[in-house]
């Protein structure tokens, strides 16, 4: 169930971040209070994750994946580039959460 909970929060931070740009610097009051809404609720389902995962996995994961898929939004629908540096930072930061997670990232 803890998992769900950090897929929860995943998606709710990718939601929140892939509207950052219509909030207009936060000057535009719906985009804004449905941002602010949506990373509300991810921090409320990471904290219910970390009662059962390790925060530092919990965290590692929840920001290396929200880091992987925004690239990835940004590159298929808000036409920003690619680049190999990106695509190399992406798999470092996919190394650094298996990592975590093979020295002991287990559940408690």
């Amino acid at each position: 169930m803890h998992y769900l909970f950090l897929a929860g929060a995943i998606a709710a931070e990718l939601f929140a971040t892939s509207l950052m740009k219509s909030t207009e610097g936060f000057t535009r009051l719906w985009p804004t209070l449905t941002v602010l809404a949506a990373y509300g609720t991810s921090f409320v389902l990471l904290s219910q994750a970390v009662k059962q995962i390790e925060v530092g996995v919990a965290y590692a994961i929840w920001s290396g994946v929200g880091t992987a898929a925004i690239v990835a939004i940004g590159a298929a629908f808000l036409g920003e580039p690619l680049t190999a540096v990106k695509v190399g930072g992406i798999a470092l930061i996919i190394a650094g959460v298996v990592v975590l997670n093979l020295t002991g990232g287990g559940s408690h």
